[in-house]
């Protein structure tokens, strides 16, 4: 089972959703191919990758689905935006690898990392202000913390612990996961609000 479309702008909200998500993806490529460090998702995706010896955007999908089976337990419903984040943003990461070159110098290194992350943040508003649901990694965290706990407190123990797997598995961690771990909250607290899609309040029916 899954949540019910919104009822209103469904084209709209479609618009921000698939191309949030392919955007989400090539900005995470943009960075793996920096080589700075990554998100901390990411460092679990290249970790596993390099394990596995599949690329790293099939990673992705085969994380995405693991985590949204663990939302069984904590009685959350996916969206269609879930499911598409699910395959999606993997697609897209292979696809960005497979066609942008690793730069060779630091000082083309760096600008990439730098417009991967911003890129990020404006397909993270994308995709979240098209509300057709949460990623699997957003929706474990929002899920736990129902139980009680702090929202903080929860995404930055499951990051770690994340991050630390990927570490083990041959992610790399740099100065790219700095990098992202400080800007991207500020930055996405500035993208959602310009695409946030809220729904229409329902005009009551006229009675004769």
């Amino acid at each position: 089972m899954i949540d019910p479309l919104p009822a209103d702008r469904r084209a709209a909200r479609l618009a921000l959703l698939l191309p949030g998500l392919a955007v989400y993806g090539a900005s995470v490529g943009m960075m793996l191919r920096a080589d700075l460090g990554q998100m901390p998702w990411g460092v679990l995706d290249q970790g596993l990758a390099g394990v596995l010896g599949i690329e790293v955007g099939t990673s992705s999908i085969l994380v995405g689905a693991l985590v949204l089976l663990l939302w069984v337990p904590l009685r959350r419903r996916p969206g269609l935006g879930t499911l598409c984040n699910v395959v999606l943003v993997g697609l897209s990461i292979n696809a960005t690898l497979a066609l942008l070159p690793a730069p060779s110098s630091l000082g083309a290194r760096i600008p990439l990392l730098v417009a991967g992350v911003l890129l990020n943040a404006v397909a993270t508003g994308a995709y979240i202000g098209a509300g057709m649901g949460a990623g699997p990694r957003d929706g474990l965290t929002t899920g736990i913390a129902a139980r009680g706990h702090s929202v903080r407190v929860v995404r930055t123990t499951i990051e770690l612990v994340v991050l630390g797997a990927g570490w083990l598995l041959g992610g790399t961690v740099g100065v790219g996961t700095l990098l992202y771990a400080v800007a991207i909250g500020p930055l996405v607290h500035r993208t959602l609000p310009a695409f946030e899609l809220r729904s229409r309040p329902v005009e009551p029916v006229p009675t004769a």
